[in-house]
């Protein structure tokens, strides 16, 4: 059993809530800005992507594969970590599957004259299915924070920039079909506790089994899943909303900034 304080889940689920609100900053940013800046926004999602993809495979799938080996041995643990961060990328890929993340095609149903109750209706799938992408994501970031605020941080700033285009996905369709800005924000809002909400239900249902064995197995997942997050969702969409090599220069820059991040806490710890 791995025993964690109470400052530890505080901090961990302060971090992943702030990530979360950032589904308002995107609801915020369609209905108060008359021209949003659509090629910083490419660069964020390409430097969100590159930030995951690199703390994923370099830190998350590393302390899951530590993690199993503490509990069996190294080979076996190699093994496990490799399978857990497997199955990671097969879960949600069977979540997008089931319960596709609409955000793609809502600026273009929004654009095209739609009628406003059907609109409406588009605003609260995309609502529910971002909802339903968003648990996953919140209790990555509450465990990646609760072993290790070096890396739950930036990992939360690379969600919280994803959750951005997010918000646009869900504010844009309601407040066309409604005229209410208040409601858009709202369904933005409720979105983004979505995240929260899966950092509490997993911790309450892992806490009375955390072990080495459950430590790796939830990184392991994680690395899954944020690695298959920034690859279907965060690229495509930045490369969509990009003119020129924003993808690419957010990309690198991502990977640069969270590897220096985490050499600078590797000499401060």
């Amino acid at each position: 059993m791995i025993s964690v304080s109470d400052g530890q889940v505080y901090t961990a689920f302060a971090v992943t809530f702030f990530a979360g609100l950032a589904t308002v900053l995107g609801g915020g940013l369609i209905l108060f800005l008359k021209k949003p800046n659509f090629r910083l926004l490419a660069f964020g999602l390409a430097f969100a992507a590159g930030a995951m993809i690199y703390v994923s495979l370099t830190e998350i799938l590393n302390k899951s594969i530590a993690s199993f080996s503490l509990a069996f041995d190294e080979k076996t643990g190699f093994a496990f970590g490799t399978f857990a961060f497997l199955l990671g990328v097969i879960l949600v890929l069977l979540l997008d599957h089931f319960v596709p993340n609409p955000h793609e095609t809502v600026e273009t149903h929004a654009s095209e004259g739609v009628s406003s109750p059907q609109l409406l209706r588009t605003g609260m799938l995309t609502l529910f299915a971002i909802s339903a992408h968003n648990l996953p994501e919140g209790l990555a970031t509450f465990f990646a924070t609760l072993e290790s605020p070096a890396l739950g941080a930036p990992l939360a700033v690379a969600i919280a920039i994803h959750n951005i285009p997010e918000g646009v996905a869900i504010a844009l369709p309601v407040y066309m079909a409604t005229g209410r800005k208040d409601y858009a924000l709202w369904a933005s809002l409720v979105s983004g506790l979505a995240e929260p909400l899966g950092a509490v239900l997993g911790y309450f249902i892992l806490a009375p089994y955390m072990s080495d064995t459950v430590y790796g197995l939830v990184f392991g997942l994680i690395g899954g899943v944020m690695v298959y997050l920034a690859l279907d969702e965060l690229l495509p969409t930045a490369k969509r909303y990009s003119e020129g090599h924003e993808t690419v220069y957010g990309l690198v820059s991502g990977m640069a900034a969270l590897a220096t991040s985490l050499v600078i806490f590797k000499f401060i710890q």
